[in-house]
């Protein structure tokens, strides 16, 4: 199995109930590709070290998973910067 972090910020502008919207749907695009959350973390809002999108802030979350190969990491990526809800995301392969 293939571990992995995912860092994602949503855009600061969304209610609580749409950021819950945005997290849940981001997760079950994840698990419906074959992934399972080990791991999940939200940071809160937190100031941008530079503006992106004229956002000045943004709401961290952090997911942890493991996959048997990429294909949840890679519908998590298209999808994601195909939204304008998360602002930027980064995906990082961990190492054994």
């Amino acid at each position: 199995m293939r571990k992995y972090e995912i860092m994602f910020i949503a855009r600061p502008t969304l209610s609580d109930d749409e950021k819950k919207s945005v997290v849940e749907r981001f997760e079950k695009i994840l698990t419906d590709n074959g992934a399972t959350i080990t791991d999940e973390k939200d940071m809160g809002q937190r100031e941008l070290a530079y503006e992106i999108n004229d956002f000045k802030s943004g709401f961290y979350y952090v997911v942890n998973l493991e996959a048997k190969d990429d294909k949840a990491v890679s519908e998590f990526d298209r999808q994601s910067k195909n939204t304008s809800d998360i602002v930027r995301s980064l995906i990082t392969r961990i190492e054994d």
